[in-house]
Protein backbone atom coordinates (compact mmCIF):
# COMPACT_ATOMS: atom_id res chain seq x y z
CA UNK A 1 0.00 0.00 0.00
CA UNK A 2 0.81 3.31 -0.42
CA UNK A 3 1.96 5.32 2.70
CA UNK A 4 3.98 8.28 4.08
CA UNK A 5 6.40 6.73 6.14
CA UNK A 6 8.86 7.93 9.02
CA UNK A 7 12.01 6.46 8.85
CA UNK A 8 14.00 8.45 11.65
CA UNK A 9 12.71 10.74 14.19
CA UNK A 10 13.09 14.59 12.75
CA UNK A 11 10.83 17.13 10.99
CA UNK A 12 7.57 17.21 8.11
CA UNK A 13 10.65 17.27 5.64
CA UNK A 14 12.08 13.64 6.38
CA UNK A 15 9.12 11.91 6.12
CA UNK A 16 8.70 10.21 2.39
CA UNK A 17 5.57 8.35 0.31
CA UNK A 18 6.54 4.97 -0.28
CA UNK A 19 5.04 1.42 -0.57
CA UNK A 20 4.71 0.30 2.98
CA UNK A 21 3.30 -3.34 3.99
CA UNK A 22 -0.07 -3.48 4.80
CA UNK A 23 -1.17 -3.76 8.83
CA UNK A 24 -2.36 -7.02 10.09
CA UNK A 25 -5.25 -6.58 12.16
CA UNK A 26 -5.73 -8.27 15.65
CA UNK A 27 -8.11 -10.12 17.08
CA UNK A 28 -10.41 -7.36 18.31
CA UNK A 29 -9.24 -5.47 15.39
CA UNK A 30 -11.08 -3.92 12.06
CA UNK A 31 -9.26 -3.37 8.83
CA UNK A 32 -9.96 0.15 7.19
CA UNK A 33 -9.80 1.28 3.32
CA UNK A 34 -8.59 5.15 4.47
CA UNK A 35 -10.19 7.69 2.48
CA UNK A 36 -8.66 11.06 4.55
CA UNK A 37 -7.29 11.61 7.92
CA UNK A 38 -6.32 14.93 9.47
CA UNK A 39 -3.05 16.94 10.29
CA UNK A 40 -2.96 17.23 14.26
CA UNK A 41 0.05 19.27 16.83
CA UNK A 42 0.66 15.30 18.07
CA UNK A 43 1.85 14.13 14.57
CA UNK A 44 4.93 16.79 14.54
CA UNK A 45 5.50 15.42 18.13
CA UNK A 46 5.57 11.94 17.47
CA UNK A 47 7.82 12.41 14.26
CA UNK A 48 10.14 14.51 16.23
CA UNK A 49 10.40 11.72 18.85
CA UNK A 50 9.02 13.90 21.39
CA UNK A 51 5.59 12.61 22.40
CA UNK A 52 4.57 10.36 25.04
CA UNK A 53 4.81 7.50 23.35
CA UNK A 54 7.42 6.27 20.86
CA UNK A 55 6.57 4.06 18.06
CA UNK A 56 9.18 1.73 16.73
CA UNK A 57 10.33 2.88 13.70
CA UNK A 58 9.76 2.66 10.83
CA UNK A 59 5.89 3.80 11.62
CA UNK A 60 3.43 5.79 9.31
CA UNK A 61 1.94 8.78 11.47
CA UNK A 62 -1.62 9.79 11.52
CA UNK A 63 -3.91 9.68 14.78
CA UNK A 64 -7.13 8.77 12.98
CA UNK A 65 -8.77 7.34 9.81
CA UNK A 66 -11.90 7.89 8.08
CA UNK A 67 -12.87 5.62 5.65
CA UNK A 68 -14.79 2.01 5.22
CA UNK A 69 -14.43 -1.24 7.03
CA UNK A 70 -11.99 -3.98 4.91
CA UNK A 71 -12.70 -6.29 7.43
CA UNK A 72 -14.03 -6.70 11.04
CA UNK A 73 -13.90 -9.49 13.44
CA UNK A 74 -16.90 -11.63 14.10
CA UNK A 75 -19.39 -9.59 16.89
CA UNK A 76 -17.86 -6.46 16.25
CA UNK A 77 -21.00 -4.65 14.69
CA UNK A 78 -19.18 -3.71 11.54
CA UNK A 79 -19.63 -5.25 7.91
CA UNK A 80 -16.88 -4.70 5.30
CA UNK A 81 -18.36 -1.13 3.50
CA UNK A 82 -19.25 -0.07 6.70
CA UNK A 83 -18.56 3.80 6.23
CA UNK A 84 -16.83 4.22 9.83
CA UNK A 85 -14.00 7.13 11.60
CA UNK A 86 -11.36 5.25 14.35
CA UNK A 87 -9.42 6.75 17.03
CA UNK A 88 -5.62 5.37 16.46
CA UNK A 89 -2.76 5.29 17.79
CA UNK A 90 -1.01 6.10 14.40
CA UNK A 91 -0.95 4.71 10.50
CA UNK A 92 -3.80 6.96 9.24
CA UNK A 93 -1.58 8.61 6.47
CA UNK A 94 -1.88 5.39 4.82
CA UNK A 95 -4.46 3.61 2.42
CA UNK A 96 -5.14 1.02 4.75
CA UNK A 97 -4.82 1.30 8.24
CA UNK A 98 -6.30 -0.86 11.83
CA UNK A 99 -7.72 0.11 14.63
CA UNK A 100 -9.47 -1.07 18.04
CA UNK A 101 -13.44 -1.76 17.55
CA UNK A 102 -14.05 0.09 20.24
CA UNK A 103 -12.10 2.77 19.12
CA UNK A 104 -14.05 3.09 15.99
CA UNK A 105 -17.60 4.72 15.13
CA UNK A 106 -19.71 3.96 12.11
CA UNK A 107 -20.28 7.45 10.01
CA UNK A 108 -23.90 8.62 10.15
CA UNK A 109 -25.56 9.42 6.66
CA UNK A 110 -24.48 13.33 5.58
CA UNK A 111 -21.05 13.44 7.53
CA UNK A 112 -18.45 12.90 4.90
CA UNK A 113 -14.90 11.33 4.79
CA UNK A 114 -13.48 14.60 5.18
CA UNK A 115 -16.11 15.84 8.56
CA UNK A 116 -15.36 12.38 10.19
CA UNK A 117 -11.51 12.85 9.68
CA UNK A 118 -11.97 16.74 11.03
CA UNK A 119 -14.12 15.84 13.90
CA UNK A 120 -11.98 12.97 15.57
CA UNK A 121 -9.16 13.70 17.16
CA UNK A 122 -9.47 17.50 17.34
CA UNK A 123 -12.82 17.84 18.73
CA UNK A 124 -13.42 14.46 20.93
CA UNK A 125 -10.17 15.63 22.45
CA UNK A 126 -11.71 19.25 22.88
CA UNK A 127 -14.59 18.26 24.10
CA UNK A 128 -13.67 15.89 26.92
CA UNK A 129 -11.46 18.59 28.15
CA UNK A 130 -14.68 20.92 28.48
CA UNK A 131 -17.01 18.41 29.97
CA UNK A 132 -14.93 15.39 31.81
CA UNK A 133 -12.15 17.51 32.89
CA UNK A 134 -12.82 21.48 33.26
CA UNK A 135 -16.74 20.64 33.13
CA UNK A 136 -17.69 23.38 31.56
CA UNK A 137 -21.48 24.49 32.96
CA UNK A 138 -23.80 26.74 30.70
CA UNK A 139 -23.46 30.58 31.13
CA UNK A 140 -19.92 30.39 32.53
CA UNK A 141 -16.68 32.80 30.70
CA UNK A 142 -14.41 30.04 28.81
CA UNK A 143 -11.45 31.48 27.36
CA UNK A 144 -9.92 30.38 24.50
CA UNK A 145 -6.11 30.32 23.79
CA UNK A 146 -4.72 29.46 20.08
CA UNK A 147 -8.62 30.15 19.07
CA UNK A 148 -7.78 29.88 15.17
CA UNK A 149 -6.44 26.27 14.96
CA UNK A 150 -7.79 22.81 14.59
CA UNK A 151 -8.43 22.58 18.44
CA UNK A 152 -8.96 26.16 19.33
CA UNK A 153 -12.15 26.85 16.92
CA UNK A 154 -13.15 23.05 17.95
CA UNK A 155 -13.64 24.65 21.89
CA UNK A 156 -14.56 28.04 20.58
CA UNK A 157 -17.69 26.10 18.90
CA UNK A 158 -18.22 23.34 21.39
CA UNK A 159 -18.07 26.08 24.15
CA UNK A 160 -20.99 27.55 22.61
CA UNK A 161 -23.02 24.42 22.20
CA UNK A 162 -22.45 23.91 26.11
CA UNK A 163 -23.96 27.80 27.02
CA UNK A 164 -20.94 29.32 27.34
CA UNK A 165 -19.66 32.60 26.93
CA UNK A 166 -16.36 32.79 25.00
CA UNK A 167 -13.83 34.66 24.84
CA UNK A 168 -11.49 34.08 22.04
CA UNK A 169 -7.76 35.21 21.76
CA UNK A 170 -5.22 34.61 18.46
CA UNK A 171 -2.39 36.66 17.14
CA UNK A 172 -3.87 38.30 13.85
CA UNK A 173 -7.21 40.17 12.49
CA UNK A 174 -7.78 37.24 10.08
CA UNK A 175 -7.70 34.87 12.75
CA UNK A 176 -9.96 36.67 15.26
CA UNK A 177 -12.04 37.49 12.15
CA UNK A 178 -12.28 33.41 11.68
CA UNK A 179 -12.99 32.53 15.80
CA UNK A 180 -15.44 35.35 15.84
CA UNK A 181 -17.58 33.41 12.82
CA UNK A 182 -16.89 30.35 14.47
CA UNK A 183 -19.52 32.02 17.24
CA UNK A 184 -17.30 33.55 19.78
CA UNK A 185 -19.08 35.95 21.70
CA UNK A 186 -15.89 38.33 22.25
CA UNK A 187 -12.08 38.39 20.33
CA UNK A 188 -9.00 39.51 21.40
CA UNK A 189 -5.49 39.90 19.98
CA UNK A 190 -2.79 38.21 22.37
CA UNK A 191 -0.12 41.02 20.23
CA UNK A 192 -2.08 43.51 22.30
CA UNK A 193 0.12 44.67 25.21
CA UNK A 194 -2.95 44.97 27.36
CA UNK A 195 -4.44 41.59 26.04
CA UNK A 196 -4.89 40.13 29.64
CA UNK A 197 -6.57 43.75 30.93
CA UNK A 198 -9.03 43.19 27.62
CA UNK A 199 -10.30 40.23 28.77
CA UNK A 200 -10.86 40.72 32.01
CA UNK A 201 -13.23 43.77 31.26
CA UNK A 202 -15.46 41.38 28.95
CA UNK A 203 -15.55 38.66 31.51
CA UNK A 204 -16.99 40.45 34.52
CA UNK A 205 -16.75 40.86 37.80
CA UNK A 206 -16.56 36.57 38.53
CA UNK A 207 -13.76 36.36 35.77
CA UNK A 208 -12.96 33.66 33.52
CA UNK A 209 -14.37 30.34 34.42
CA UNK A 210 -12.44 28.05 32.35
CA UNK A 211 -9.00 28.97 30.10
CA UNK A 212 -8.57 26.20 27.51
CA UNK A 213 -5.16 26.34 26.53
CA UNK A 214 -3.36 24.56 23.57
CA UNK A 215 -0.41 27.04 23.23
CA UNK A 216 1.68 27.30 26.57
CA UNK A 217 4.57 29.39 26.08
CA UNK A 218 3.69 33.32 27.34
CA UNK A 219 0.56 33.27 27.42
CA UNK A 220 -0.06 30.99 30.66
CA UNK A 221 1.11 33.58 33.13
CA UNK A 222 -1.48 36.23 31.52
CA UNK A 223 -4.29 33.25 31.24
CA UNK A 224 -3.97 31.96 34.53
CA UNK A 225 -4.09 35.67 36.09
CA UNK A 226 -7.56 36.20 34.53
CA UNK A 227 -9.64 33.28 36.40
CA UNK A 228 -12.01 34.31 38.62
CA UNK A 229 -12.98 32.36 42.08
CA UNK A 230 -13.05 28.32 41.46
CA UNK A 231 -11.77 29.05 37.81
CA UNK A 232 -10.36 25.97 35.69
CA UNK A 233 -7.17 26.11 33.71
CA UNK A 234 -6.96 23.31 31.08
CA UNK A 235 -3.80 22.53 29.56
CA UNK A 236 -3.95 20.37 26.23
CA UNK A 237 -0.50 20.64 24.55
CA UNK A 238 1.85 23.35 24.21
CA UNK A 239 1.83 24.33 20.12
CA UNK A 240 4.26 27.48 21.45
CA UNK A 241 7.15 24.80 22.04
CA UNK A 242 7.22 25.24 26.19
CA UNK A 243 5.40 24.20 28.53
CA UNK A 244 5.01 26.46 31.42
CA UNK A 245 6.30 26.42 35.12
CA UNK A 246 3.32 26.34 36.86
CA UNK A 247 3.06 28.72 40.65
CA UNK A 248 1.48 26.73 42.95
CA UNK A 249 1.26 29.47 45.60
CA UNK A 250 -0.96 31.74 42.66
CA UNK A 251 -3.16 28.42 42.86
CA UNK A 252 -4.56 28.87 46.20
CA UNK A 253 -5.56 32.44 45.04
CA UNK A 254 -9.70 32.20 44.40
CA UNK A 255 -9.24 28.68 44.56
CA UNK A 256 -7.96 27.76 41.13
CA UNK A 257 -6.94 24.68 39.59
CA UNK A 258 -4.50 23.92 36.63
CA UNK A 259 -5.56 20.55 34.99
CA UNK A 260 -4.22 18.32 31.89
CA UNK A 261 -6.30 16.74 29.45
CA UNK A 262 -4.82 13.76 26.83
CA UNK A 263 -6.97 11.71 24.43
CA UNK A 264 -4.61 9.35 24.83
CA UNK A 265 -5.04 8.42 28.72
CA UNK A 266 -8.59 9.07 28.12
CA UNK A 267 -8.47 5.41 25.96
CA UNK A 268 -6.27 4.09 28.67
CA UNK A 269 -8.74 4.96 31.99
CA UNK A 270 -12.18 6.01 30.30
CA UNK A 271 -12.73 4.28 27.02
CA UNK A 272 -16.69 4.33 27.05
CA UNK A 273 -16.32 8.52 27.47
CA UNK A 274 -15.02 8.47 23.67
CA UNK A 275 -18.08 6.41 22.15
CA UNK A 276 -20.57 8.73 24.23
CA UNK A 277 -18.50 11.98 23.34
CA UNK A 278 -18.43 10.90 19.23
CA UNK A 279 -22.10 10.19 20.02
CA UNK A 280 -22.52 13.83 21.07
CA UNK A 281 -20.77 15.62 18.69
CA UNK A 282 -22.46 13.58 15.38
CA UNK A 283 -25.79 15.11 16.98
CA UNK A 284 -24.16 18.53 17.41
CA UNK A 285 -22.57 18.17 13.99
CA UNK A 286 -26.41 17.35 12.69
CA UNK A 287 -28.25 20.33 14.52
CA UNK A 288 -25.54 22.94 13.04
CA UNK A 289 -24.24 23.70 16.50
CA UNK A 290 -20.40 22.59 15.18
CA UNK A 291 -19.11 22.45 12.38
CA UNK A 292 -15.40 21.63 11.28
CA UNK A 293 -13.72 24.28 9.31
CA UNK A 294 -11.72 22.74 7.28
CA UNK A 295 -9.34 25.00 5.27
CA UNK A 296 -6.80 22.88 2.67
CA UNK A 297 -7.06 19.75 1.71
CA UNK A 298 -4.18 17.77 0.08
CA UNK A 299 -3.61 14.88 -1.21
CA UNK A 300 -0.98 12.00 0.28
CA UNK A 301 1.98 12.97 -1.51
CA UNK A 302 1.47 16.46 0.13
CA UNK A 303 1.15 15.22 3.55
CA UNK A 304 4.40 16.97 4.81
CA UNK A 305 3.09 20.43 3.15
CA UNK A 306 0.03 20.12 5.34
CA UNK A 307 2.38 18.86 8.61
CA UNK A 308 4.89 22.31 7.81
CA UNK A 309 1.68 24.63 7.92
CA UNK A 310 0.47 23.29 11.03
CA UNK A 311 4.71 23.63 12.67
CA UNK A 312 4.79 27.31 11.14
CA UNK A 313 1.13 28.20 13.06
CA UNK A 314 -0.69 29.03 9.24
CA UNK A 315 -2.84 26.88 9.72
CA UNK A 316 -6.32 27.92 10.32
CA UNK A 317 -8.38 25.59 11.07
CA UNK A 318 -8.14 21.86 10.20
CA UNK A 319 -5.99 20.44 7.35
CA UNK A 320 -7.55 17.54 5.68
CA UNK A 321 -5.24 15.12 4.01
CA UNK A 322 -7.06 12.92 0.80
CA UNK A 323 -5.41 9.77 0.80
CA UNK A 324 -7.22 8.16 -2.05
CA UNK A 325 -7.56 11.09 -4.32
CA UNK A 326 -10.54 11.07 -6.52
CA UNK A 327 -12.32 8.61 -4.50
CA UNK A 328 -13.28 10.23 -1.28
CA UNK A 329 -16.95 10.87 -0.03
CA UNK A 330 -19.12 13.81 -1.85
CA UNK A 331 -17.81 17.13 -1.07
CA UNK A 332 -19.53 19.65 0.40
CA UNK A 333 -18.74 20.28 4.06
CA UNK A 334 -16.04 23.01 4.41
Amino acid sequence: MRAIVCGTWGGPEQLTLTEFPEPVPKSDEVKIDVHACSVNFADLLMIGGTYQTRPALPFVPGLEAAGTIASAPEGSGFQPGDRVVAILWHGGYAEQAVASARETFLLPAGVSFDVGAALTSAYVSTALALTRVAHLKPSEVLLVLGASGGVGLAAVQLGKALGATVIAVASTPDKLAVARAAGADHVISHADANWKEQVLAVAGSSGVSVCFDPVGGPLFDPALSTLGWGGRYVLVGFAAGQAPNIPAHRLLVKHRAVLGSSLRYFRYHDPAALRETMDQLFSWYAQGRITPRITLRLPLDQTADGLRTLAERRAIGKVVIHVREGRDAPPGVT
